[in-house]
């Protein structure tokens, strides 16, 4: 969402419960906020990726609390996706999982962002990615 102007707009954070359905309430924030912001198709979907994967893996290897941070910046055509997490859990939970059944979350982002990292702020991890899109 924008002003008048096409300035960029962040949404409010949205605390999200530390569960596996966590990424599927992820989703619906976000397709709510990219049909305020104008943004379908292909880019939309990529966002909807994108959020899936990093609050996946959010739940699956971090600790609470688990928060997602949406922007828009139709000046610079990109989407700002942003989750935070309490930090590395204490134990690896997809330690019990099959190879082919996790290590490909951060692949698959890798496939449809512009950018993504992450950084540590006072004792949270932030794990960001940008999709771009024609402006």
């Amino acid at each position: 969402m924008t002003d008048d102007r096409g300035t960029p707009t962040s949404a409010r954070p949205w605390a999200l419960e530390h569960c596996p359905e966590a990424a599927g309430r992820a989703r619906t924030i976000t397709q709510g906020l990219l049909n305020r912001w104008g943004v379908a198709g292909d880019v939309a979907d990529s966002v909807l990726l994108t959020v899936s994967e990093l609050v996946a893996n959010a739940v699956q290897h971090a600790q609470p609390p688990l928060c997602l941070g949406l922007g828009c910046d139709p000046a610079a055509g990109r989407v700002y996706v942003e989750v935070s997490d309490g930090g590395p859990a204490t134990e690896d939970g997809a330690a019990g999982l099959a190879e082919d059944e996790h290590g490909r979350g951060l692949m698959i982002v890798d496939r449809v962002a512009a950018a993504h990292g992450d950084r540590r702020e006072a004792g949270q991890a932030v794990h960001w990615a940008d999709i771009a899109y024609a402006a």
